[in-house]
C-alpha cells in the first residue's frame, strides 16, 4: 500500500467519508504537509482502495439540493491492513531520498556564491513551510496524534533549518578565507 492509499484509508478507518470531505480533512490538518496527495488524485486512490476490497461505497442522498454523494466505510480487511500498515510505519525507520543530498554531491561544479545562494533559497522555503505547519497546527483543536504529527514535522524542519544554516554560515568562512 503506497503511503497516499495509507492516508486515504486511514481517514476512512477514522470515520466514513465522501470524496470531498476526505479533501477538506487533508486541508484542516494540513496533510499536504507530510504526504503526497493531490485533489485530484482522492478518487482514483479510493477505487484503487475500492477494487483491493479495503473500503466500500454506498449512495447517501445530500442534504438539500444536489447529487446523492459516494460515501465510503472500512471494510474488516481495510481496517486490518490500516493497523498492520500503521503498526510498520511507526517501528520500522525508513530511508528517505531527499533531493538535497544529490545537489550536495555535485556542489563541486557549482561556485561558491551559487551553493550559497541557492541553499539561502532552500533556507526560504523552509521558514515558510515552517510557519504552514505552525498555521496549520494551530487553526483549530487537533487529536493528540495529529498534535504529535506536527511536533514531529516541525522537529524535522527545525533540524533542517539549524543544518542549512550551519552549512551556510561554513561556506560564507571558506569563501571569506579564500578571499584575503
Amino acid at each position: 500500500m503506497t503511503n497516499a492509499e495509507f492516508a486515504i484509508l486511514s481517514l476512512i478507518v477514522e470515520k466514513s467519508r465522501h470524496g470531498y470531505e476526505i479533501e477538506q480533512v487533508i486541508e484542516e490538518r494540513g496533510m499536504r504537509n507530510w504526504t503526497e496527495i493531490g485533489f485530484s488524485s482522492i478518487y482514483y486512490l479510493l477505487k484503487k482502495l475500492e477494487a483491493s476490497d479495503l473500503v466500500i461505497s454506498h449512495s447517501q442522498i445530500a442534504e438539500g439540493r444536489g447529487p446523492a454523494r459516494k460515501v465510503f466505510s472500512a471494510t474488516d480487511r481495510g481496517v486490518e491492513a490500516c493497523r498492520k500498515a500503521t503498526l510498520e510505519s511507526l517501528s520500522t525507520p525508513h530511508r528517505c531520498y531527499p533531493p538535497i543530498q544529490l545537489g550536495l554531491s555535485n556542489l563541486p561544479m557549482m561556485t561558491t556564491q551559487e551553493s550559497i545562494s541557492a541553499l539561502k533559497i532552500h533556507l526560504d522555503g523552509l521558514n515558510e513551510r515552517k510557519k504552514s505547519v505552525e498555521g496549520s497546527r494551530d487553526a483549530s483543536e487537533h487529536p493528540a496524534n495529529a498534535a504529535m504529527m506536527f511536533a514531529y514535522s516541525l522537529a524535522v524542519i527545525n533540524a533542517q533549518i539549524s543544518w542549512l544554516e550551519q552549512t551556510i554560515q561554513q561556506l560564507e568562512n571558506r569563501s571569506n578565507e579564500n578571499n584575503t
